[in-house]
């Protein structure tokens, strides 16, 4: 099947192929382990498309996902730690990715009156905005996963969560 994928500044032409034909390996050890590298490549080829569609907003999935974080707890402040254990991407550097927002101006950063070691945390009017922009573009964004059905995701879904459960 083939199709065409179009983003505010990137065309991104597709081919569904197999996972042997995308990593040119003609032969796994068994199921198993060709699940494993079939899900590694997903999701390497999704953080891709994912990596792109923000890039023209300035910030990475990393950031994107912090500030998601944020605007789910908001108006209420979070700290470090809190949005750390919500993340994607647990390995990611949370202190220099806030650091980052606060300096584009999507985040602030506040010392706590109760207790000044603890910093917290929270999103700006301008971190809003750009979420409400981002989330406008969110049907073309699912376009590139609707080769399958609301069922099939589904069922995909369950699939996962029971794999990591």
């Amino acid at each position: 099947m083939k199709g065409t994928i179009v983003t505010t500044r990137i065309v991104l032409t597709f081919t569904v192929m197999s996972l042997e034909q995308d990593i040119k390996q003609e032969k796994f050890n068994n199921e198993f382990d060709k699940m494993a590298v079939n899900i590694l490549f997903t999701s390497s080829w999704l953080h891709h498309i994912n990596a792109n569609r923000l890039k023209a907003h300035d910030i990475t999935p990393e950031q994107f996902n912090v500030l998601r974080i944020l605007r789910g707890s908001h108006p209420k402040a979070m700290m470090l730690a809190d949005i750390t254990s919500r993340m994607i991407d647990k390995s990611s550097n949370c202190t220099r990715l806030v650091e980052k927002l606060r300096q584009k101006g999507l985040v602030a950063r506040e010392i706590c009156e109760g207790n000044r070691r603890q910093v917290d945390i929270s999103i700006t009017d301008q971190g809003q905005a750009i979420l409400k922009k981002i989330d406008s573009e969110e049907n073309e964004w699912l376009s590139t996963l609707k080769n399958i059905t609301k069922t099939e995701a589904q069922e995909l879904n369950r699939i996962l969560d029971k794999l990591r459960g």
